[in-house]
């Protein structure tokens, strides 16, 4: 990509209006994207379970085998392979969440809630906060993940380069996720309360959701609990070999492509002066990140349909996005840096927000380091 190709990529997307409706983009769609099939659903799903099934006995009865300077190279390729595709049956949860698996709400939250669980996601908490992150893309006070800070006077400073762009990085890769569900990271603040999808009184949820962050919490322990006996019979290097360093990179998997969705130099926040629905939804960003993509379901390069219509399930998203793109025009923003360089670019550049107003009342706000 050269100098003239990075800038246009980066040049930043409209604040106006747009000139269309949502209506208008959804007779752009193609009707029957928006009709769900159990078969392709499931078979998306079982697609999921026989790889994450195959890997695991390989890895379980084969790897052992090798000799140890191999075994050094083989288990890391495991790790990777196994966290993507544990990525991947956490995106078929996700899409429970939406009613966008089977169109049955008691089907979608028995699969949603075993998928989920089994990646230790609080399928419930998780659906309930991040339905009130599509109901608030982008707004400074209301988003519920992935909130830019503001500038703090000087202390950005001690990050903006290569150290603090690496540790930035390394923390969001490996626990970001955990420190999301557990205390809320670079989620909204609340101002009484703990903000966590495994604390039922949070403040995130509403009373008569509180009930089914219980449930979530089980389903987590029952699966904490199976880890545990994993640990007892088979060792804990074992355990943290076959389901725990997968785990981390699935958690760094589903963490750096929601990142890279909803950060990027081009796309503008909102404070509440600002913020509508629509503006919000279209500030995100299509990743299109090569072969990973079919790895974990086409989601990265559908993010923008996905949240302007998220009921379209993921077999659909592709051919939905075509069909909106001559109509988003310069509203729309696709972004096939490769993966490692989005990353780093985008951490760097993206350290806080600011009006380009400076002590003037904006309402729309820029991701700025401070050079």
């Amino acid at each position: 990509m050269g100098e003239a190709d990075e800038m246009k990529l980066l040049e930043r997307v409209p604040i106006s209006k747009p000139p269309f409706e949502l209506s208008d983009l959804k007779k752009a769609i193609p009707p029957h994207c928006f009709k769900l099939s159990l078969i392709r659903s499931f078979a998306s799903l079982f697609q999921d379970i026989f790889i994450i099934s195959s890997l695991y006995y390989i890895a379980s009865n084969y790897i052992p085998l090798l000799p140890h300077s191999v075994s050094y190279i083989v288990w890391p390729l495991y790790w990777s392979f196994q966290g993507i595709i544990l990525g991947s049956i956490w995106t078929i949860g996700h899409e429970c969440g939406h009613r966008a698996f089977s169109g049955y709400p008691w089907l979608d939250d028995i699969v949603g809630f075993l998928v989920h669980s089994f990646v230790l996601t609080p399928y419930f908490s998780f659906k309930y906060s991040h339905r009130a992150h599509h109901s608030h893309t982008n707004s400074m006070e209301y988003d519920t993940v992935h909130v830019p800070y503001k500038r703090r006077s000087d202390t950005f400073k001690i990050l903006d380069n290569p150290i603090g762009v690496t540790l930035m990085i390394m923390f969001k890769i490996l626990v970001g996720l955990p420190s999301y569900y557990l205390f809320n990271h670079s989620g909204r603040k609340y101002d009484q309360g703990l903000g966590s999808h495994v604390y039922p009184k949070s403040p995130m949820f509403k009373n008569k959701e509180r009930g089914q962050i219980y449930v979530s919490d089980v389903g987590i322990l029952i699966v904490l609990y199976a880890y545990y006996h994993v640990v007892q019979t088979k060792g804990m290097i074992w355990a943290f070999y076959v389901y725990g360093a997968p785990w981390i990179l699935h958690s760094g998997t589903v963490f750096a492509i929601t990142y890279l969705n909803h950060n990027h130099p081009s796309i503008p926040h909102y404070d509440s002066t600002e913020w509508d629905w629509i503006r919000g939804a279209l500030s995100t960003v299509d990743r299109d990140l090569g072969f990973l993509n079919m790895l974990v379901h086409d989601v990265p390069r559908n993010h923008v349909v996905h949240h302007l219509f998220p009921s379209i399930p993921h077999y659909h998203s592709y051919e939905a996005t075509q069909a909106l793109k001559p109509i988003l025009g310069d509203y729309y923003k696709c972004d096939a840096t490769f993966l490692f360089k989005a990353i780093w670019r985008d951490i760097h550049k993206c350290i806080f927000v600011e009006s380009d107003d400076v002590g003037k009342k904006y309402g729309i706000y820029w991701s700025k380091s401070k050079t």
